[in-house]
């Protein structure tokens, strides 16, 4: 049981604690000597009182024959002394074991506090290296990673483990760097390709003298490039969206999401999809305007991708706890709770789903998440007990004097 509660405490309790029970158990040990050599040293310094017999023998020897009273009387005398002696040693020895069990306790208090604080300077460089990984874990892998731990003092335990922490990030943030320029350089490169089979296959299609059959398969043929173009275009938005967001402006959620709505309308009526937009009240940001419509594009987007036929999607903006949030909830297959983490991993789908729209790459989760962490926010994704979800993008909010009226 004891074992367990210690397991609960923190590092600096359990080492104040050592601290504190070594001090304790130093102190009753040096308390029970100390309290033991007293007791021989006063055992030794007792003076012998003699009794009465032996002092009536005594002075007999002496020639001095007092009459029984004086001798009763010095008898009596004698005793007190004995017992006034006796009270004296254990008074003595109570005062000491007393005064040394407060005093102990006093400056075990002491002893304990001093511990404290010397337990949370040496836990101090933990402490430091455990906030920088924090840092890490929270922001984008872009940035995080290139953050080191500082720390100087003595070659000891903590300065090792500082530069194993160091190490180990600074490869990941090589081998991050490394993909992102991978995929970027791909991307690129493959582009120009997908523009000359584009061009020759709308020559082709357009020439005159073209049979009907070649320009049938001249159109499914750009239908399959232009999808191969977006699959190029999202690898590009998801390497770029890790990065910093170089032009930011103070820019309304609700107007961006207003914009986008009108933008996707006609894809959603083609779906069969029904957009129930809510009121929209303000949610000011501050970021990139191009980005950020691509992030909500992506989560409307995916809501219309990932639904069901006669299927509807409900759009909502607003204000909560210093965030700006944007809510897209939408119908569709019903997502178990620990799939929610797939549907941000890119290329990654589930399988089993019935959509309403074109299957997509697995990128627009996952583009999305990669903006709003490049903006200090995160994107959320609570799976609907009848199938769909509700997809919450968190912005920090913008500082505005005054609110403006909701629109619609």
């Amino acid at each position: 049981m004891n074992r367990l509660l210690l397991r609960n405490w923190t590092i600096r309790g359990r080492l104040t604690a050592l601290y504190g029970s070594l001090f304790f158990a130093a102190g009753a040990i040096l308390l029970t000597l100390t309290y033991l050599l007293v007791w021989q040293i006063l055992n030794r310094s007792q003076m012998e009182v003699p009794n009465s017999e032996t002092l009536r023998v005594t002075l007999s020897r002496l020639g001095v024959l007092p009459n029984g009273q004086s001798t009763a009387e010095f008898a009596q005398l004698v005793d007190s002394i004995r017992v006034a002696q006796e009270q004296q040693r254990q008074d003595i020895l109570n005062s000491l074991l007393t005064q040394g069990v407060v005093t102990l306790i006093g400056v075990g208090l002491v002893a304990a506090a001093l511990g404290w604080l010397l337990a949370r300077r040496a836990l101090q460089p933990v402490h430091k290296i455990t906030e920088t990984a924090k840092r890490i874990a929270a922001s984008d892998a872009s940035r995080g990673l290139q953050e080191r731990i500082t720390h100087s003092g003595p070659r000891d335990e903590v300065t090792e483990l500082a530069q194993t922490f160091n190490t180990m990030l600074e490869r990941l943030d090589r081998s991050f760097d490394g993909q992102q320029r991978f995929i970027a350089n791909a991307s690129h490169e493959m582009r120009t390709p997908l523009a000359v089979k584009r061009a020759l296959i709308e020559i082709t299609i357009t020439r005159a003298g073209t049979s009907k059959d070649a320009v049938q398969m001249g159109e499914s043929l750009l239908e399959i490039n232009a999808r191969h173009e977006r699959l190029i275009d999202g690898l590009l938005t998801l390497a770029d969206s890790s990065n910093e967001p170089v032009e930011r402006s103070p820019l309304d959620l609700a107007d961006v999401t207003d914009h986008v709505i009108d933008q996707l309308t006609p894809a959603a009526r083609d779906a069969g999809v029904d957009i129930r937009l809510a009121v929209l009240p303000p949610a000011p940001v501050v970021g990139d305007a191009v980005m950020i419509e691509r992030l909500t594009q992506n989560l409307v987007e995916n809501a219309i991708r990932h639904n069901v036929p006669d299927g509807w999607i409900s759009v909502r903006t607003g204000s909560q706890n210093g965030w700006s949030t944007v809510t897209v909830s939408n119908s569709g297959p019903v997502v178990r709770p620990y799939e929610i983490d797939v549907l941000f991993q890119p290329f990654r789908r589930l399988e089993r789903e019935r959509t309403a729209g074109e299957r997509g790459f697995g990128l627009g989760l996952s583009i999305a998440r990669a903006i709003s962490r490049a903006h200090q926010g995160d994107i959320e994704a609570l799976p609907r007990s009848d199938g769909g979800l509700d997809v919450t993008l968190r912005l920090p909010r913008a500082l505005s004097p005054a609110d403006q009226p909701a629109r619609r």
